[in-house]
């Protein structure tokens, strides 16, 4: 193979030993190959075919096994070219861990026909592919500060697997001043480090050394390790205690009390352990006053107040105190303490209020002088000067009468409904170090005078009432407040009278004097009266009563209490409402219209309109908003001839009210065309039907005649028609029952608003008039009239028809 032929043999040695055997006339030989540990998978060993006489053409027929006695497979034969090459990287240390000079592998290769054994020995020889390390990262010493220069300690070795100049060879040490390192070789060649102390240790100066040992390998690329060397300088006591400073000089104040702090000594030794603790005590120098005064804390160098010191009796203590170590050898320091005692302000001053008057009115004047108070301090000099004050935001001040005497007197003036009393703190100090004080209060209560108006939360009440009210109903509560007492604070209340509509205001609503409650005497209508306007005084009970007064706004509010009142089509209370309509009818024409009215206000009085019951869902349709009725589609012979139609008009309330009307529709055989399109403003309808021209007029000619007959005749005999037999009011372009010409479509309407709707007018083909009823005053009818295709025709049977209509109204007032 190619990659077993790159390699070359590194080192070969060939020994051969021939053993005849009679029995298997098999020769083994023994063959010796050395070569370096750690040798790349693939190289040639050395070439066996060669070595060994062995034909390499015949040898790839032959099985060769090879063996590795006590070892896995590390090399292997090519039998092309007869080549020992690597197939594993072997390790030196791992094949012999001991160290030896000498490492070898034993392998056994078997080639059959002819069966041949031979016996291979493989030394493998040291790389310093390892380097040196120690058993234990860090090494710890502990040497006494006290040890003698040039004292030995002995350090752990370094271990390399290496054999030979590729083991450990030296040591070094890191840059020390205090240690060297001196290197020793053992019996088997192995090296060894001693440290040596260099100069005398100092544990107060450096406690802890740091050092770094190498171990180098003799190897032509050298190797090393490290390992890290603490020592710690044990402590000796070789340092004696110190104070912070050689004397001191305290001053205490006389009659600070025992147990006080008087000063906290401070000793301290470089040295540790044992060796620093410190225990303070008095030397045979220090009095037995000072030491029956003063207590001296042995372990923590306290001195503290023993007994009461007074000034008049010693004013100096002096005394000394040593620190002493615990060492073995104890050593001790000394330093020495003045105590001065300072005379202290040790009388308070006095107050003494000799007179006050309370209580006193809130508008007393100022300046006015209310209390006379006197001070005094017993003791002397500054510390017998006394100053005395009063709080600087309370509205008097002191004034200073004579000596030790001062007036209390009113600085501004006093309003009880902020303060009704105030407590007077009158504070004296003297002028000593530390001063002293004294307080002493007395308290001053204010008497209430009426100055204060009543006061309404509110300057505009606005207070909404829902119509139909019961009478004597709370519509709210208007209290005002009075922040003065007793009588002064008593209210009552009054409406100020206010006539409307020459009825007081005393009339529609009452006031509760004491509390102020409102109430309403009568029930109210919002469609009458809509809102009230008046005011509410509130008075006091004081000497001179004050007053004030409120604006009250009341407003109606509407309930949903009327009914909606259907005016189109018209027709006697309970009545069905009955009308014709042509069978050839169009898709969308108008058949009929409802109109419903509602007095109450506009949000309650919105009309919608819908169907209750109707014969043919397919066939009419009812605009919701405006009550407009048409035709979805036309009519089929499958139709009924009678159509019932009820329409509800509801409102917008809550509850919601409503009304209904029933509309009989019968369909006719004719060539008049239903309702053309219709606006609120003014009513207009169509005549004209989509039949064949000749028929519309043959017919239009004879409706016409026979409508101006029979209405002529109704309108002269009929003065007051039976409900049953009366043509319904219709809006559309309808024949009547009376088949009457005039009124094809006659509303009647009370309600004003309504008959404003319809002008005269003259539009599309139709005549448009509005008429006053004679003696009724309030009601109208609205005709609406065919033209005829002259004009002097039309001007008469305008005339004829608003005859006619004025004779139709009288009777329909009358019933």
């Amino acid at each position: 193979m190619e990659a077993h032929r790159r390699g070359q043999p590194w080192r070969r040695y060939v020994s051969v030993f021939l053993i005849f055997s009679a029995a298997l006339n098999v020769v083994s030989a023994v063959t010796h190959y050395t070569i370096p540990e750690e040798m790349e998978e693939g190289s040639v060993v050395a070439n066996l075919a060669a070595d060994l006489g062995l034909d390499v053409n015949t040898l790839s027929k032959r099985e060769i096994r090879l063996d590795v006695v006590g070892n896995k497979k590390y090399l292997q034969i090519n039998k092309d070219t007869g080549e020992l090459y690597i197939l594993e990287k072997m390790d030196r240390e791992l094949f012999c861990p001991i160290k030896t000079a000498s490492c070898f592998l034993k392998l056994d290769v078997t080639i059959e026909n002819p069966i041949r054994m031979f016996n291979i020995e493989l030394e493998i020889m040291d790389i310093n592919d390892n380097a040196p390390h120690f058993r234990r990262d860090k090494m710890h010493l502990d040497i006494s500060e006290s040890t003698a220069v040039g004292e030995r300690f002995s350090l752990n070795n370094a271990i390399d697997p290496d054999v030979g100049d590729n083991s450990v060879k030296t040591y070094h040490l890191s840059e020390s001043n205090h240690f060297t390192l001196e290197i020793q070789t053992g019996r088997d060649g192995s090296k060894f480090a001693d440290l040596i102390l260099q100069t005398a240790l100092d544990r107060e100066q450096q406690e802890v050394h740091h050092l770094i040992l190498t171990a180098v390998d003799g190897g032509v690329q050298a190797r090393s390790g490290t390992a890290n060397i603490i020592v710690r300088v044990l402590d000796t006591n070789d340092n004696a205690p110190k104070f912070d400073k050689e004397s001191y000089n305290i001053e205490i104040m006389e009659n600070s009390p025992i147990g006080s702090l008087v000063v906290t000594l401070n000793a301290t030794d470089l040295d540790e352990g044992t060796n620093s603790e410190i225990l303070y005590s008095y030397s045979l120098y220090t009095s037995e006053k000072t030491q029956a005064t003063f207590s001296l804390n042995s372990n923590n160098g306290e001195i503290t107040v023993k007994e009461m010191i007074n000034y008049e009796d010693f004013r100096i203590y002096d005394m000394e105190v040593i620190a002493t170590d615990k060492g073995t050898n104890s050593l001790s320091g000394q330093c020495k303490m003045t105590i001065l005692v300072t005379d202290m302000n040790d009388n308070h001053p006095e107050i003494s209020i000799k007179s006050y008057q309370s209580p006193i009115k809130e508008d007393i004047a100022v300046d006015t002088v209310i209390a006379v108070v006197s001070v005094s301090d017993k003791d002397s000099g500054e510390n017998g000067i006394v100053d005395i004050h009063i709080a600087d935001e309370l509205p008097f001040s002191l004034r200073e009468n004579s000596d030790n005497y001062y007036e209390l007197v009113v600085s501004e003036p006093l309003d009880r409904e902020k303060v009704p009393e105030y407590d007077i703190t009158f504070t004296v100090t003297d002028r000593g170090s530390p001063p002293l004080s004294d307080n002493e209060t007395m308290t001053l209560e204010l008497l209430d005078v009426n100055d204060n108006v009543p006061q309404f939360p509110q300057s505009f009440y606005t207070i909404p009432v829902m119509e139909n009210n019961a009478p004597g109903a709370l519509l709210s509560s208007l209290t005002a407040f009075d922040p003065d007492l007793h009588e002064n604070q008593y209210l009552v209340y009054f409406i100020i009278e206010k006539e409307i509509v020459n009825t007081s205001m005393s009339m529609l609503f009452s006031i509760n004097p004491e509390n102020g409650n409102l109430y309403a005497l009568k029930t109210f209508d919002y469609e009458i009266e809509k809102e009230f306007l008046f005011h509410i005084e509130a008075r006091d009970s004081g000497v001179l009563p004050l007053r004030s007064n409120v604006t009250v706004h009341i407003i109606i509010v509407d309930q949903n209490d009327n009914t909606p009142v259907i005016v189109s089509p018209w027709r006697v209370h309970g009545s069905v409402v009955e009308e014709k309509i042509p069978r050839s009818t169009d898709k969308g024409s108008l058949v009929s219209k409802v109109i419903a009215i509602d007095t109450d206000s506009v949000q309650n009085s919105r009309i919608t309109y819908q169907f209750l019951q109707v014969t043919d869902a397919t066939l009419f349709s009812l605009d919701q908003y405006n009550g407009d009725i048409r035709t979805m589609r036309m009519f089929s012979y499958r139709d009924p001839r009678h159509q019932r139609l009820v329409v509800i008009a509801k409102d917008n309330g809550e509850p919601a009210l409503s009304a209904t009307v029933t509309i009989k529709l019968s369909t006719v055989e004719t060539a008049v065309k239903a309702y053309s399109d219709m606006t609120e403003v003014p009513l207009e309808y169509d005549i004209f039907s989509d039949l064949n021209l000749y028929l519309v007029i043959g017919l239009g000619s004879v409706s016409f005649l026979l409508l101006i007959t029979i209405l002529v005749t109704c309108v002269l005999k009929c003065q007051k028609p039976m409900p049953s037999k009366a043509a319904p009011p219709s809006r559309n372009s309808v024949i009547s029952e009376r088949n009457s010409t005039i009124a094809d479509s006659t509303l009647i309407s009370n309600d004003a608003y309504w008959y404003s709707m319809f002008l005269a007018e003259t539009r599309k083909g139709k005549l448009v008039v509005r008429q006053p009823v004679p003696k009724a005053g309030s009601r109208y009818i609205v005709s609406s009239l065919p033209r005829s295709t002259g004009l002097t025709e039309t001007s008469d049977s305008a005339a004829s028809t608003l005859q006619g209509s004025t004779t139709t109204g009288s009777g329909s007032s009358s019933s």
